[in-house]
């Protein structure tokens, strides 16, 4: 990540739901940056620049949060989305400096077909791993090609790129793969024997 994208805000002046919904309504996002050397900075960015941001670079996306000048490097720590339209409501940030490492949760991918009459289950759709602030992957994925029923895939299995750790449990199961279950059939005879008994009971 050589060249950080810039996302460009404001400070904010004023507070409160009322002030937050005036921001939505036009167009903004609210937000919050924290930072272990100073007090939070209360902020408000463009919706649609923030979210195609998040989009492009995903959920634990890395950038320079640009205020009156002064360029703060900024992580994703929370967004909070409308229910309804699914657009970000308010944004949470972490400043991190560079070189710092951070913990953060990324997808895993499940790639191609397991073997026939098997089926995948995902039990978990990240892991925790600690990477450098601006070598996070966006996802790490898993080939689980031609693999049979009775086996797993644990968070220690993973092959993680180079300068990333897991934080997880080693033997925290992400994958499982198990015989895929067929319904089973009623033969002519005792498909019209239970309509009989139900008729019946009727």
């Amino acid at each position: 990540m050589a060249d950080t994208t810039i996302l460009k805000g404001e400070y904010r002046k004023e507070f409160g739901k009322g002030a937050s919904r005036r921001l939505r309504r036009d167009g903004r996002i609210p937000g919050v940056l924290y930072a272990s050397h100073q007090e939070p900075v209360h902020f408000h960015v463009d919706r649609i620049e923030t979210q195609a941001l998040v989009r492009r670079e995903g959920v634990n996306a890395v950038f320079e949060l640009e205020l009156d000048g002064e360029q703060f490097l900024s992580m994703v720590k929370v967004i909070d989305q409308n229910i309804l339209t699914l657009d970000i409501d308010h944004l949470d940030l972490q400043a991190i400096k560079r070189g710092e490492k951070v913990e953060v949760s990324v997808p895993v991918i499940a790639e191609g077909e397991v073997f026939s009459g098997a089926m995948l289950i995902q039990e978990e759709e990240t892991i925790l791993v600690e990477a450098s602030a601006l070598s996070i992957p966006e996802e790490l994925t898993v080939s689980v090609a031609g693999v049979e029923a009775g086996n797993q895939v644990l968070a220690g299995d993973i092959t993680l790129p180079e300068g990333v750790t897991l934080v997880d449990e080693a033997d925290k199961l992400v994958l499982n793969i198990v015989a895929e279950e067929v319904a089973e059939i009623p033969e002519d005879g005792e498909e019209a024997a239970a309509e009989g008994e139900a008729e019946s009971a009727e």
